[in-house]
């Protein structure tokens, strides 16, 4: 994975010296400059193909969590700017956020079944797609979350937990099959609590709790019918 374009490590950048401001941490001009030069280059590369959070070894592919990543690093930059008197093309960055925002919209969004997909042009799920709201791109009561929220359980949900996505249906150069990754259904967990799926929330929640071994600790995957942690 060295090797690969990994888009969504943008926002993930940004998002993170977001929330150090907010938590308190000192401000550095350095930091902000070098946000700003790693939005220079964002602008020029946010329409290329990626391999995307799953570090697929397949073909680089237009994926929607990489895209909608591209709009956080904007949309934090900008937040920041606004909140602490940043000097940037206030303006400009407004303009790159919507046009994300609108081709996202556009190309991800498959609307005979009202939901987001996996990558541009596809009619594959993806459990990164729970995170729309959390992340700000979408507003929890926003219908086409809600749906996508539900079409993520009609077709991810095994067992009671929440595939990355379907293995034998996406060309990630790997063999089908795998582990469900838990942090996939923790983001069930907070998308059924931001759109008032409550109950729901709180039992997926203590039963992925129930699975911690004997010091609290969980393994990135958990294997259902061999009843481990496993990965």
């Amino acid at each position: 994975a060295h090797a690969q374009f990994q888009l969504d490590v943008f926002g993930e950048v940004m998002d993170a010296s977001h929330q150090a401001r907010a938590g308190g941490l000192p401000i550095l001009e350095s930091s902000w400059m070098l946000q700003r030069t790693l939005l220079e280059h964002l602008e020029e590369v946010w329409e290329q193909p990626d391999y995307g959070i799953w570090e697929v070894r397949g073909p680089p592919q237009h994926f929607t969590y990489s895209k909608v990543m591209a709009w956080v690093a904007f949309d934090r930059a900008i937040k920041d700017a606004e909140a602490y008197g940043f000097a940037c093309p206030m303006e400009h960055w407004k303009a790159v956020r919507a046009r994300i925002h609108a081709q996202v919209c556009e190309r991800a969004f498959d609307r005979e079944r009202n939901t987001y997909v996996q990558a541009y042009g596809s009619k594959q799920l993806d459990a990164s797609l729970l995170l729309l709201a959390e992340l700000g791109f979408l507003s929890a009561d926003d219908p086409r979350f809600r749906d996508t929220v539900r079409a993520v359980e009609t077709t991810l949900l095994r067992d009671g937990f929440v595939l990355r996505y379907d293995t034998a249906a996406t060309d990630d150069g790997l063999p089908a099959g795998e582990g469900a990754f838990l942090a996939c259904s923790f983001w069930l967990v907070n998308a059924y609590a931001m759109i008032g799926r409550r109950d729901e929330a709180i039992a997926l929640f203590e039963r992925l709790l129930s699975l911690a071994n004997d010091v609290g600790l969980l393994a990135e995957e958990y294997d259902v019918h061999a009843k481990r942690l496993v990965g």
